[in-house]
Formats: structure tokens, sequence, C-alpha cells
């Protein structure tokens, strides 16, 4: 061990003359821990959100979407056999968007109806009872025969609203209807309830329904039509490039965009939440570390006649600064460990145990979602470290420059 480390060391072991100077050391420690701990949640718990959301708008929309300018798809086989050819490309599927009027004997609403084509890989929606969407739209096909009515999947919000269960009739009206100009009427055509569907976010659950392809084409007299393509790739982040080969593979007028584009608003709103919080945080880290230099200028005036002996001694002023700089940067490192272990234990019982509730019908979850990312926490401990270690430069300094002469004579 070197001379300063060692000096250095018995000064953090040796009481203090002034309990007030241990009671500051003690206040900075634990202010550190605390906002080490804080940091640490909070950007978990927004880490999570942010994780959360992603999944559950992948679950429900396509990574790449491929649509053309001012017209439907007609060309459908050769449009998705081209982008299939694609390397990254997992799979194309054609879909049918429109807007409609839900309609029961208990309530009329608005919703959004995507048409899917169940022989092709979709979104992975699990419908009531674990059962796939494909499979339930793929079970949901008319029997004029047998008297049986299209099938139509509904979200749970919906389904609440109107007040309707499996099997129950539902009809659907759209202002796409038979006729020209002021002589066009909606189209009115009789559904049956197939199947219920939970994301969790009231904007797809209150808004979204699904029905077969074949049956949106005849509803909206588009056969062998579609709305755009749905593209899910292998690699979600990478979408942005493959949309981008796509359109030069499938050319004008198709357009492509990715689910980043899509969704670009609400990503930058929680990562700008998220660095908004970090800095309001860091504010609790910078208060303690003024605790860490108030403690080491008292410090410093306390051992005036301690640090005059030791430059008589031959101590340079590298090593007296050498000294108080170490104190606080031990001061800071435990300070982040204990709160770095203080928010580990923290994010693993919110984890383990969500008791804390959120409001199902403001947020798209009912419990705090927690990702701990080893990158998040290494960021944290590093800034701390580097804020305790220049809160120590300005006291040590002091001390370095203290006069020998006027330390033995006035310490």
């Amino acid at each position: 061990m070197s001379f300063t480390w060692f000096v250095g060391a018995r000064y953090l072991r040796a009481r203090q003359k002034q309990a007030f100077i241990s009671l500051i050391t003690f206040l900075a420690t634990a202010g550190i821990a605390v906002g080490v701990m804080a940091l640490i949640v909070v950007i978990a718990v927004m880490t999570g959100f942010e994780a959360e959301l992603q999944n559950r708008i992948l679950g429900i929309e396509s990574h790449v979407l491929v649509m053309r300018y001012g017209e439907t798809v007609s060309d459908i086989d050769a449009t998705v056999a081209a982008i299939e050819s694609i390397d990254g490309v997992r799979s194309a599927s054609p879909f049918v968007y429109t807007q409609v009027m839900l309609r029961s004997p208990h309530g009329v609403t608005g919703a959004v109806l995507k048409a899917l084509d169940p022989s092709r890989p979709g979104p992975p929606i699990v419908v009531r009872h674990n059962r796939p969407l494909a499979r339930v739209l793929n079970d949901a096909a008319p029997d004029e025969s047998a008297g049986k009515a299209p099938g139509l999947i509904v979200g749970g919000v919906t389904a609440e609203k109107l007040q309707v269960a499996v099997g129950d009739p539902i009809f659907l009206i759209s202002p796409l209807g038979k006729g020209a100009g002021a002589s066009q009427m909606p189209t009115v055509m009789r559904f049956s309830v197939a199947g219920i569907f939970e994301t969790g976010m009231n904007e797809y659950d209150g808004a979204m329904s699904f029905v077969r392809l074949d049956v949106a084409q005849r509803l909206l007299q588009m056969p062998g039509q579609a709305t755009g393509l749905e593209v899910r790739v292998d690699d979600i982040y990478q979408a942005r490039t493959l949309a981008d080969d796509i359109v030069a593979s499938i050319g004008f007028p198709f357009w492509a965009r990715d689910w980043m584009q899509m969704n670009r608003n609400l990503f930058s709103m929680l990562r700008l939440q998220k660095t908004v919080m970090f800095i309001i945080l860091t504010l609790i880290v910078l208060v303690a570390a003024f605790n860490i230099a108030s403690a080491l200028i008292m410090m410093v005036m306390e051992k005036t006649r301690d640090i005059a002996i030791l430059k008589t001694l031959g101590a340079t002023n590298r090593h007296i600064r050498r000294i108080f700089v170490f104190k606080g940067l031990v001061i800071g490192c435990l300070g982040t460990v204990v709160g770095g272990l203080m928010g580990f234990v923290v994010c693993s019982i919110l984890k383990r145990y969500p008791f804390i509730k959120l409001p199902g019908d403001v947020y798209f979850l009912t419990t705090l979602p927690v990702s701990l990312q080893p990158l998040d926490v290494i960021i944290i401990g590093l800034s701390t470290v580097v804020i305790c270690f220049l809160a120590t430069l300005y006291p040590a300094t002091s001390a370095s420059a203290l006069d020998p002469v006027d330390g033995i004579r006035y310490g």
C-alpha cells in the first residue's frame, strides 16, 4: 500500500474530534446510496415500460407495413412472393383495413376492422381460452347452407361495451355500401362473435376487430384485393433496412414503413421521459456530493496540523491531494455499491411480487414492469463515481495548498 492510500485509510478509520463531521460523512454516504437506488429503480421501471410496450405493439402490428399510393394491392400472390424472397423477411400477409360500426341489441360503437388470411402467418394474438387468432379465424368461415354467419373477433373493451359474448349475433355496418352519391346506402352484414381478445391496451381492445380476409373482400366489394401487406422479419431492429429493400424490390407505387417509424412519437416520448427522470434523480446524487465536499473541507480544517507535519516530513502537494481524494472516492464508491445493492433488491421484489397496481384504463398495464439492464447500472455507477470525484477536487486542492508553517503555528 502506498503512502497516500495508507494515510487516507487511517483518516477513514480515525474518529474525528467533531461528531458533526462524522454525521455529514454518514449523510453523504446515505445520500449517494439513496440516489443510486432511486436511479436504478426508476430507470428499470422506465425500461420495462418501453420493452413491454414494444412487445405488445409488435404482437398486434406488423414489423413492416407495405401499401400502394392511392390504391389497393391487386396482384397479391406475386407481391407476396417478391417480398418473401428478400433475405431476412420471415413472412408477408395481405390484409384489409377499414372503419365500421358494430351494433348489438345493447348498443352501438365504432371500430376498426382488420381482415386477415388465416392460412398465412399473422400477429401472435391469443384469443380467450388460449386460442390463436389464426385458428379462430379459420373456424369462423361462414356456412350459408347451415345458416352459419361469418365470425367476428372483438376486443374485450368492445365486448363489454356491447354486452356480447362468444356466439352472440352482432351486426357490422360499413359506410362503403352500394350505389353512388346521395343514393349510396351503407352495407349491413350479420356476424357471430367468434372470439374475444385482450391485449391489455385499451386503444386496441376498444377499437380493433378481426375478420377473415375473404369475408371482408366480399363485404367491401374488393375481390382478390387487399389494402396492403403485413411483413414480419427475423430481426426487428433491421426492419427499417428491410423496408428500403422491399421498396427497391417491388418498386413504385409501393411504399413501406417499419414499426419504429409508425410508433416514432410514442417511443421518443418514452426515451425523453427516461432521460428527464435520470437528470432529475441525479440531483439527489449531486446534493450528496456537496455533503462529501463539506465533510472533506471540515476535515481539512480539523487536520491542519497533521497536514503541516506531513509536509515537513516530505509529503508533496500531490500526496496531500491524493489523501483527501481517496477518502472522498471511498465514501462515493461505498454509497454507490450500497445503493446498487438496494436498487437490485427493490427491483427483484417488484418483479417477483408486483404489489403496486396501476389503473388499467389509464395505462396498458396493471402492474409495474421492471427490466434491469446491466448497461444502465454501469452508466449510473460510473456517473456517480465521477460526480463524487469532482466533489473531492476543491477540498483536496485546498489541503494541498496549505502552508506547513502556518499549519503548525495555527493548527
